[in-house]
């Protein structure tokens, strides 16, 4: 006898927890997905002679892929629901991630990375609707902070895991064996969600215009208020995601499993700021704090804990400069978490899928556009230090501008 559909709400605690420790693999997934590239970059480099500036261009084009893609992948999420967006998203990005081992020349590179960027770009609506869908409304701080942490496990893993499976397969073995990876994850989750059904979000009964159109969420001062912050401090994120690893090459000259132990310290307190900055965030609103004195404390605790950052250069100390790395990774990841928050306070739920993505495609196009700087800068010898002066004030102006376009946080529902 074939047992009954059920929703969403009518799934117990284990399965809603089965549902929630998959999407927070996906979230592994795809930032390991990215993140070979990075770590091997000494060995690929060598291997096909790329320049620093070379590396930027590939690093700009995948932002480049991400962001255009972001402009879409709202409107597809909400099209096609979380059952068959979670599945369709991680089976193309694994698809994407192994065609880097055919892959020679750059300009096969650049259409490779343009297609992982893009179809990575699925992952951070998806996720952020099933989080909604899945967990209970006072969970979602801390269902937000899992998921970031989960990008930060993903940092962890790969400088770890990575280099291992590079020794034994090769760089281009290693990208198969991660795209090999998401196959499976995609037929995990079908086979999860067999008998499972997701609400479709409700009718709205006003003059709305429709999911596909942008116009009305440009309008919000919530979406440019986002869109602004999400520039500013997702360039410095991408920034180190990038090129986190040259720099422990260039400062101490590690390579290859050598940059496992720093890499993994730091994206240890990558995940530790997003536990902290999601759990501490539910607690004070479960005490009664408002949501605008909440959200913007902790963004702006995060800013000033990224203000040390340009010490790394002179401190001289293979730990101490871990350890400012790993503060600065923290702070980003209870900064975001908390930003992806406010999303969900202020923003109505018939367009939360088209101002997460826009949020996303503004983080995007910042991370793009410090991946090419960088470059350059690296390539005419300037060094790191204009690099990190712009991190250690970034998220300041980005804590600025909220303040300036939203003096008063409140909840949707309260409006």
């Amino acid at each position: 006898m074939t047992k009954p559909t059920k929703t969403v709400a009518q799934l117990g605690a284990r399965a809603r927890a089965l549902l929630f420790a998959l999407v927070v693999t996906a979230g592994i997934l795809n930032l390991v997905d990215r993140q070979i590239i990075s770590v091997l970059k000494p060995i690929i480099a060598t291997d096909l002679g790329w320049s620093d500036d070379d590396y930027g261009t590939l690093a700009a084009w995948f932002q480049g892929g991400a962001a255009f893609a972001f402009l879409f992948t709202g409107w597809i999420v909400d099209k096609l629901g979380v059952k068959w967006a979670n599945p369709i998203g991680v089976a193309a990005w694994s698809i994407a991630a192994m065609a880097h081992g055919w892959a020679r020349s750059m300009t096969e590179f650049v259409m490779i990375r343009v297609s992982l960027g893009a179809t990575e770009a699925m992952g951070t609506p998806t996720g952020i609707k099933t989080i909604a869908s899945v967990l209970p409304k006072n969970w979602r701080s801390s269902g937000f902070g899992a998921t970031n942490a989960a990008n930060s496990i993903g940092a962890i893993l790969a400088p770890l895991a990575i280099p291992g499976v590079a020794l034994l397969v090769g760089w281009r073995g290693t990208f198969v064996a991660a795209g090999v990876l998401g196959l499976v994850w995609a037929a995990v989750w079908l086979v999860a969600t067999r008998r499972v059904t997701f609400s479709p979000p409700r009718p709205v009964k006003t003059d709305t215009a429709p999911l596909t159109e942008y116009g009305p969420i440009l309008r919000n001062r919530q979406t440019w208020a986002i869109a602004v912050a999400k520039i500013l401090s997702d360039a410095t994120w991408w920034l180190l995601l990038f090129w986190l690893p040259d720099f422990f090459h260039r400062q101490y000259g590690l390579t290859g499993v050598a940059l496992g132990v720093p890499l993994a310290i730091a994206y240890g307190g990558a995940a530790v700021g997003s536990l902290l900055g999601g759990g501490v965030s539910t607690r004070l609103l479960s005490l009664g704090y408002s949501i605008n004195a909440v959200r913007k404390g902790i963004l702006l605790v995060a800013a000033l804990c990224v203000l040390p950052i340009p010490l790394v250069l002179y401190a001289g100390n293979y730990a101490v400069t871990i350890g400012l790395m790993a503060l600065t990774l923290a702070a980003h990841q209870a900064f975001s978490t908390n930003l992806f928050a406010l999303i969900a306070d202020v923003v109505p739920q018939d367009k939360l899928g088209r101002v997460t993505a826009f949020g996303s495609f503004s983080g995007n196009v910042g991370g793009m556009v410090i991946a090419k700087v960088a470059g350059l800068v690296l390539t005419a010898g300037l060094g790191y230090l204009p690099l990190f002066l712009f991190a250690s004030v970034s998220y300041l102006l980005a804590v600025g501008w909220i303040q300036l376009l939203l003096p008063t946080l409140r909840p949707i529902e309260a409006r």
